[in-house]
């Protein structure tokens, strides 16, 4: 069994373990991601008998979008930043 355990800081009010063996790594890190957990304090993986501290590795995941080469179009973005060009010419 594998699982992660996010520890959350919230000051003067405590800190919060949110332990569910449902989330993924990926659900982690798209939490992580879109504010829903902030101020983590450290994140371990739990897999088996062996404790990893996981927390720089998805902190940094977290924060660098991936977005594949194939989805990036840099001729629309070049269009679309002449067309912004002209409109503002214009007025």
């Amino acid at each position: 069994m594998q699982y992660f355990v996010v520890m959350i800081d919230y000051g003067r009010r405590g800190r919060e373990a949110v332990v569910d063996p449902e989330i993924t790594r990926r659900e982690v890190i798209s939490r992580i991601a879109s504010g829903e957990y902030r101020n983590v304090s450290f994140i371990h993986e739990i897999a088996g008998s062996s404790v990893e501290d996981v927390t720089e590795a998805i902190l940094t995941e977290a924060a660098l979008p991936r977005i594949p080469p194939e989805d990036v179009d840099l001729q629309a973005i070049h269009l679309d930043h002449a067309r912004d060009v002209r409109k503002h010419e214009r007025t």
